[in-house]
């Protein structure tokens, strides 16, 4: 059980409940356990779903594939129930297995860059930095980096409140069969 439960949304302040409108609206999102948890406070909501900018960026630079492959070795890195679970739903519903994904040298390079970011809390070897730095340019860099350490915050707020697991990620969870 979550430490902090969410926000009921029907009892949000006005200024909370136009923020999430606009949210659900703006990227075809829902309001899930951790949105409403955020929810407590409009300022805090509103920094954290800057994710979802940084994220598209991520996307032009790495592909969409790629881009949420990245994601998933960050929170996965971080031991993330929540996280992890809403990026193996992607991975699947793409048709592929997490256990057993076809990664490329070049992708894996990516994800062991996001993979040391966390493992060493952003103290990397430079032979990891250098691996993809060849092939992204400063502002690419600035946006991967970045979008690391966006991941990271959101990972250590779902892990310390212990974010309840949406219902429509159950499904999705380590150890449950899909079929794909």
């Amino acid at each position: 059980m979550a430490r902090i439960e969410p926000v009921n949304q029907t009892l949000v302040p006005e200024d909370t409940a136009a923020s999430f409108k606009l949210h659900v609206e703006k990227y075809n999102a829902r309001i899930t356990n951790m949105k409403a948890t955020l929810g407590h406070s409009l300022v805090a909501f509103e920094a954290y779903m800057q994710w979802y900018p940084l994220y598209r960026e991520v996307e032009k630079i790495l592909g969409k594939r790629l881009a949420y492959l990245y994601a998933y070795s960050i929170s996965k890195q971080a031991d993330c129930p929540l996280c992890s679970t809403f990026f193996r739903k992607i991975i699947i519903d793409a048709g592929e297995k997490p256990e057993n994904l076809q990664i490329t040298p070049g992708e894996q390079s990516v994800l062991n860059f996001g993979n040391a970011v966390v493992r060493n809390h952003g103290n990397i070897n430079n032979d990891v930095y250098a691996g993809i730095a060849e092939k992204y340019s400063n502002r690419e860099m600035v946006i991967l980096i970045a979008f690391a350490g966006q991941m990271i915050a959101t990972n250590i707020f779902n892990n310390v409140v212990e974010t309840d697991i949406d219902e429509y990620l159950t499904d999705y969870l380590p150890g449950i069969k899909q079929t794909v």
